[in-house]
């Protein structure tokens, strides 16, 4: 039921506001406030014919099937990859016979990277043959590998405290898991925190609240002038056997192997479809996911759900034969999980039209039960979120939450546009 808070958000927005100023503008104080709670609160029957043909129609599952046919048909689609841009084909043809207007593909050029063969061996104080995933961007380890002393630390604190210690050694980093947006620093950051200190390699605790045993992948970036050294993620259980072998003295030595290649950058696109304003056409609110997954598995959770919940929110508008006064404008990202390079660059190529944009939007949150949205902007445009949200009562995702944000349209929140992103539990 994601698809719905974006329609709805986006379809009563687009709809509302009709002196054809953007909630960007702030500019809304022309009109009362209780007007335009009447006029949101008149779309009702609207609402009630998405939630009827989303949740019980002919829609109803359609999202979830298009992307099993979409994932099993082309896998996981690495910044970089041949599945990639099939996976953008695929989705730029299927937009286009489904009738959505001004379909078109944006060239970009995005980062590409391989992980190839991996392993870790824990040859000291015992055989132990440990799950690893190297992470993105990461160079490799000499064929031979490296071999090291590790050294086990808790936080960044803890690495500067001892850093005599660190030179030569294979950093493990073992840090507690507090949230997500805190803990992930210690993935992004902490090859470039190792090396200052004279480490060769480094190994993070994947930053997860739930472990089966299950290192996770992501991004890690490089830091100009700092050496870059070999980095990947481990499980959390090895970790934290790690750091109890360490407390007790006992000296634990690490082969590493990285076969890790770096590519020169790889073309690729942005892929957008509209639903054109009737009143409003140059006026925009975006809806979006990104296609792009990493390679050991589908990306159906990450984000594909996302990019095809976008999808869904046009195709329900069309499908009721309606047409907003505002342009509702799907993007489907490449190169998110690089750190929003698509992003980046349609950023580039549209921000001379700012003022334009009225909202942006991103599903790449989960795609499990949606509770609300994430919204920043003004106050006066979070009281007409409030009030569009009021319009899903009906299947009881009406909440709306501060810190709205998105790798892929941060660039556009922190310029001053509006934001939502979906909330599930």
């Amino acid at each position: 039921m994601k698809f719905l808070l974006l329609t709805f958000v986006g379809v009563v927005h687009l709809l509302s506001l009709s002196s054809g100023k953007t909630i960007y503008k702030n500019d809304i104080s022309q009109r009362s406030f209780q007007e335009i709670k009447e006029e949101i609160a008149s779309y009702g029957d609207v609402a009630k014919a998405i939630i009827n043909l989303a949740v019980y129609g002919k829609a109803q599952n359609r999202s979830y099937e298009r992307l099993a046919l979409l994932v099993d048909t082309v896998g996981p689609r690495p910044s970089g990859s041949k599945s990639l841009e099939k996976a953008i084909q695929i989705m730029h043809q299927n937009l286009q016979e489904e009738g959505l207007e001004n379909v078109h593909l944006e060239p970009v050029k995005i980062p590409h990277w391989e992980r190839g063969e991996e392993s870790a061996v824990m040859l000291e104080p015992r055989i132990h043959k440990m799950a690893i995933l190297g992470l993105g961007s990461s160079i490799g380890t000499p064929p031979e590998g490296i071999t090291a002393e590790v050294l086990v630390v808790t936080s960044f604190e803890e690495l500067q405290r001892r850093a005599p210690e660190a030179r030569g050694k294979i950093v493990v980093y073992n840090q507690p898991y507090v949230n997500y947006s805190k803990t992930v620093q210690y993935r992004v950051q902490g090859s470039v925190e190792a090396a200052k200190v004279g480490a060769v390699a480094s190994l993070i605790r994947s930053v997860a609240s739930f472990s089966i045993y299950s290192p996770h992948t992501g991004i890690q970036e490089y830091q100009d002038g700092v050496p870059k050294i070999p980095t990947a993620c481990i499980t959390v259980e090895d970790a934290e056997m790690m750091s109890r072998m360490a407390s007790r003295g006992n000296r634990i030595v690490i082969q590493l192997k990285m076969g890790a290649k770096n590519y020169p950058d790889a073309d690729s696109f942005n892929t957008v479809a509209e639903i054109i304003g009737s009143k409003y056409p140059e006026q925009v609110v975006l809806v979006s996911g990104h296609l792009d997954s990493w390679d050991v598995g589908q990306g159906a959770m990450d984000d594909g759900g996302g990019a095809f919940i976008s999808w869904e929110a046009l195709s329900l508008i069309k499908d009721l034969g309606l047409r907003p006064k505002r342009t509702l404008r799907l993007v489907l990202w490449t190169a998110e999980e690089q750190g929003g390079i698509g992003a980046f660059q349609y950023y580039q190529l549209h921000k001379a039209n700012i003022s334009n944009y009225s909202l942006v939007m991103e599903s790449d949150l989960g795609t499990f039960l949606p509770s609300g949205l994430q919204f920043t902007g003004s106050e006066k445009a979070r009281t007409i979120v409030e009030e569009v949200m009021s319009l899903l009562q009906p299947v009881n995702i009406t909440q709306v939450f501060r810190a709205g944000e998105g790798t892929d349209i941060n660039f556009w929140i922190q310029a001053g546009v509006p934001g939502t992103g979906v909330i599930s539990w």
